[in-house]
């Protein structure tokens, strides 16, 4: 007796639509910080989170990210993620680095 097997690309498409619909809807949110007149750190965070959640998006679905393998995920998603966490740290760095010179060398007395 065999079973009737699944079409994937029924799932995919309603997937893709899902997906697009959300790029689409998020996009509002990012003019949205600007039209509330959000400043300073507040909006640039937000400004950051909607764009990685759009290009999460794009890269899990239109590049068929969430039916690959692991190693594959990893290869591409990983990269980024390591560079943010570096700019992170670099910013650690300079605010240390800003700190020290102040002290130091003086604020321009």
């Amino acid at each position: 007796m065999r079973r009737p097997t699944r079409s994937t690309s029924s799932t995919r498409s309603s997937s893709t639509s899902w997906s697009g619909g959300c790029c689409s809807s998020s996009a509002p949110f990012s003019y949205l910080v600007d039209y509330f007149g959000l400043q300073g750190y507040l909006r640039w965070s937000l400004i950051l989170i909607f764009m990685m959640l759009k290009a999460g998006l794009i890269v899990a679905v239109f590049m068929h990210m969430a039916w690959e393998r692991l190693a594959l995920i990893y290869a591409i998603i990983l990269p980024p993620l390591l560079v943010l966490v570096f700019v992170a740290l670099m910013v650690s760095e300079s605010n240390y680095v800003l700190f020290t010179r102040l002290t130091f060398f003086g604020g321009g007395e």
